[in-house]
């Protein structure tokens, strides 16, 4: 089941156009991660570093999105508006690799393409 919830839609204004970015939250394990996506297509999912969030990516979800990907910028846990569980052992990169495999198959596919930087830059590797 499928636990993403629109919240509402914004464009951000690039060099030649404007792309929709849909607003969304994901249930996955023990929390609930805030995301923006925009695009349709094979999946590519922006990893942010510290202390970043979602915003980081704003003119490369633009250009991913009209080169005919479905792109996904999660705020990490711990980040902006996503859960904030409480303990050092809730944010190693295991539990943020689960995460983002977990928010992978939410959005229904079995795979994707991974970007990160910075701590988002540890957990690509990690996802199955």
């Amino acid at each position: 089941m499928n636990s993403a919830t629109a919240i509402e839609s914004f464009t951000v204004a690039g060099a030649d156009d404007q792309v929709e970015l849909r607003d969304r939250y994901a249930d996955v394990g023990d929390v609930t991660l805030h995301y923006v996506e925009a695009g349709n297509g094979p999946l590519v999912v922006l990893l942010h570093g510290f202390p970043e969030f979602w915003y980081g990516w704003r003119l490369q979800i633009e250009a991913l999105a009209t080169a005919g990907f479905r792109v996904v910028a999660p705020d990490l846990r711990g980040y902006n508006v996503s859960s904030r569980p409480k303990g050092i052992k809730a944010y190693g990169a295991d539990r943020v690799a689960e995460d983002i495999n977990r928010l992978i198959h939410e959005l229904g596919y079995e795979s994707a393409m991974l970007v990160g930087h910075d701590w988002g830059g540890r957990s690509p590797g990690r996802p199955r």
